[in-house]
């Protein structure tokens, strides 16, 4: 069974499409857009583990509890360049960048922090191509988190300023504990959010 695409998606607007495009996207177009390396890349339909750990990392009593000038937000995109405006799953963005109520991205320089949840149909964006345009725009701390064993395992990264690369600062099963300018602790059991 095929699915034909909408006509306005193929073979899109001459030139190519651009990060400012996002925001004019037709009614009938799916929720999820990024746009890298001037393609559009829709989401596939979120796991429950997906959802889970969004859930988690955005809870105020156990998730992600910045200082006063900072602000978690979920599925907001990043614009990084004209033809890069990757949606990382969580950023963690200067309260400053939320200019109004119709913010529909932040600039790099805004985000403090990005978190990938890895799908079966992300893995390549999220291990390579996504952290990789992170590191170039400057954002400074980057988490990526998977499935192992039914649960999750966070690898965490803090940017290194001279070569402009990400370096590995933890593998976290069961516990994510770190520093990204404030002292970060999750636990990553996410048992209470299906068993209350």
């Amino acid at each position: 069974m095929t699915t034909a695409l909408p006509e306005w998606f193929y073979p899109g607007p001459p030139g190519g499409w651009t990060a400012d495009m996002l925001d004019h996207l037709p009614a009938d177009a799916p929720r999820h857009v990024e746009l890298i390396d001037g393609a559009l890349i829709m989401m596939s339909p979120q796991t429950a583990f997906h959802m889970l750990v969004i859930n988690l990392l955005i809870d105020r009593e156990r998730g992600i509890r910045p200082p006063s000038d900072l602000m978690v937000a979920r599925e907001m995109t990043v614009t990084i360049g004209m033809r890069q405006r990757p949606e990382p799953d969580v950023v963690l963005v200067k309260k400053s960048a939320m200019t109004n109520l119709l913010t529909t991205s932040f600039k790099p320089e805004d985000v403090h922090l990005v978190v990938e949840v890895v799908s079966p149909e992300s893995v390549e964006r999220d291990r390579n191509t996504k952290p990789s345009k992170y590191s170039d725009a400057g954002i400074k701390h980057l988490w990526r988190i998977e499935q192992e064993d039914e649960r999750p395992v966070a690898y965490t990264f803090e940017l290194e300023p001279a070569v402009k690369a990400y370096v590995p600062t933890g593998i976290h099963r069961e516990r994510l504990r770190t520093n990204i300018g404030f002292d970060v602790d999750i636990d990553l059991d996410l048992s209470t959010f299906i068993h209350g």
